[in-house]
């Protein structure tokens, strides 16, 4: 089994650091840090720049529209095109007060799929994976825990998910044209912590952040097996995605929240063996308050 170790590519911390993408088309790399409620973007240039909303947010899925994103927040999906931020779906509906966005992805027809998860210390874990099609949000999975991770295979025939406070990575049968999900099964279980975002890659191997596990798991989609791991200097490892020309770089991002280690809310990267998967980017579904 191979192991890698994961390098801080950058000493300024987040509190809930998550949703990382990779745009290629602009070379631009992206992530939130969830309890601030802040965008982040980073081109090639390496000029690092910033979107604060007034609510936390769970994710920014880059959209069709290079540099505009679709943001998954606590009350709404938003349209943000880099200087302002429009509403194009509420709610208010679908969430519990107490409740928030977590993770988000877009498949690849476009559609943008967003989980629910508690945003407090007290209420008991809970919450639905959705998703956005067509202007219209339909619960694909209830009664999750924390929905987080999400992956398609490239037959696009696949789809895995994982419930982080199920302690496991499901798969599912999934139909590209109606983006309809079914019989689910475990693909793996995890040890040592709980699994939280993950990617993709070339070989339709996902790659795994285990919060309060301070590393990432390779794990084959054939039948859940370790393949490799990536040690990260945090406790809690929160998602990561390929990135660079060659999408042979994992970016990684960590939850400083709660924790005192020296890198606990860095970003981390780390050169892997493999080539990993471009993004799929989200259908804007045409801004308009409702």
């Amino acid at each position: 089994m191979k192991t890698y170790t994961a390098e801080v590519s950058s000493i300024e911390k987040y509190q809930l650091g998550e949703s990382p993408f990779y745009d290629s088309r602009t070379k631009t790399i992206s992530w939130v840090d969830i309890p601030k409620g802040t965008l982040f973007t980073q081109g090639p240039d390496g000029v690092r720049k910033s979107f604060t909303f007034d609510k936390p947010i769970g994710a920014a899925v880059p959209s069709e529209k290079a540099g505009a994103y679709l943001v998954a927040g606590s009350d709404a999906i938003y349209f943000i095109d880099g200087v302002s931020y429009t509403s194009i779906k509420k709610l208010s509906e679908y969430y519990e007060a107490f409740q928030r966005s977590n993770d988000a992805k877009a498949d690849p027809s476009g559609r943008l799929w967003f989980g629910s998860s508690v945003n407090d210390d007290i209420h008991e874990a809970s919450g639905n994976l959705f998703c956005l099609d067509k202007g219209k949000i339909i619960c694909k999975q209830a009664d999750t825990k924390i929905s987080n991770g999400m992956a398609w295979s490239r037959d696009r025939k696949k789809f895995y998910f994982s419930d982080s406070l199920q302690y496991a990575v499901f798969s599912y049968d999934y139909d590209l044209s109606t983006g309809e999900i079914s019989n689910r099964k475990v693909l793996f279980k995890v040890e040592g912590g709980v699994s939280d975002g993950m990617c993709i890659d070339s070989e339709d191997n996902l790659w795994v952040a285990i919060w309060g596990g301070r590393r990432i798991e390779c794990r084959s989609t054939k039948d859940g097996s370790l393949l490799a791991t990536v040690d990260v200097d945090a406790q809690n490892v929160t998602s990561c995605c390929f990135m660079g020309d060659n999408l042979d770089i994992l970016f990684i991002t960590t939850s400083g929240q709660g924790q005192t280690g020296e890198n606990d809310g860095c970003l981390f990267t780390c050169k892997v063996d493999i080539k990993g998967c471009k993004c799929d980017y989200a259908k804007i579904q045409q801004p308009k308050s409702d």
